[in-house]
């Protein structure tokens, strides 16, 4: 077999063999991330010790509700939900948003994404509100300046106005136990005294 015959032929098996080492390339890869231990469910967000993005979202019509505006933010800890009554995790979770919100030691407001005024009141009238204020992004702009990947998704933001503790998808009793109250607890103690 000539030299150029021999090039051709190593040629043809190193195509044939770049698909299988790609393929056990990237299986690897997934292998170590599903042994390595950690959450998936944990997303990390950017916006953790960062100012809240500037938001200003009107009220949900029909409600005796304030809107959303981040400069409300100052001086408080405030719980920030983000959902819609189409989303089924976000009625899931909606028992337990009524029971966070009977601490008022920190604010529960809504920022309610790509919704119907009309669907968005009934859900809370046939579930209960646990919102003190309730922004409509109905064009979805204020959600991806928060970081948000898919509702629910849940933001606590400190007296200082910055992003302390984000939750993807629905609480359970564990999580707001276990994530959420140590961080809540953090925040308040940041709070003015007096």
């Amino acid at each position: 077999m000539s030299v150029s015959g021999e090039k051709t032929v190593r040629a043809r098996r190193l195509m044939l063999l770049l698909p299988l080492a790609a393929f056990l390339a990237l299986s690897a890869i997934f292998l170590m991330q599903l042994m390595s231990g950690h959450d998936t469910a944990l997303v990390p967000s950017a916006l953790i010790g960062k100012p809240a993005p500037q938001t200003d979202l009107p009220p949900l019509e029909g409600m005796e509700l304030p809107g959303l505006a981040s400069a409300d933010f100052a001086g408080k800890v405030t719980l920030v939900n983000v959902w819609g009554s189409w989303c089924l995790p976000c009625r899931q979770e909606h028992p337990l948003l009524m029971q966070l919100a009977t601490d008022k030691r920190f604010v529960v407001a809504g920022l309610n994404y790509k919704d119907k005024p009309e669907n968005a009141r009934r859900f809370l009238g046939d579930l209960g509100n646990p919102f003190d204020a309730i922004g409509v992004d109905q064009s979805g702009r204020a959600a991806i300046d928060w970081g948000v990947y898919g509702v629910p998704e849940t933001f606590l933001v400190g007296p200082d106005g910055a992003i302390r503790y984000k939750h993807v998808g629905p609480f359970s009793p564990e999580s707001i136990r276990n994530d959420l109250m140590p961080q809540v607890e953090k925040a308040l103690a940041d709070l003015p005294k007096g």
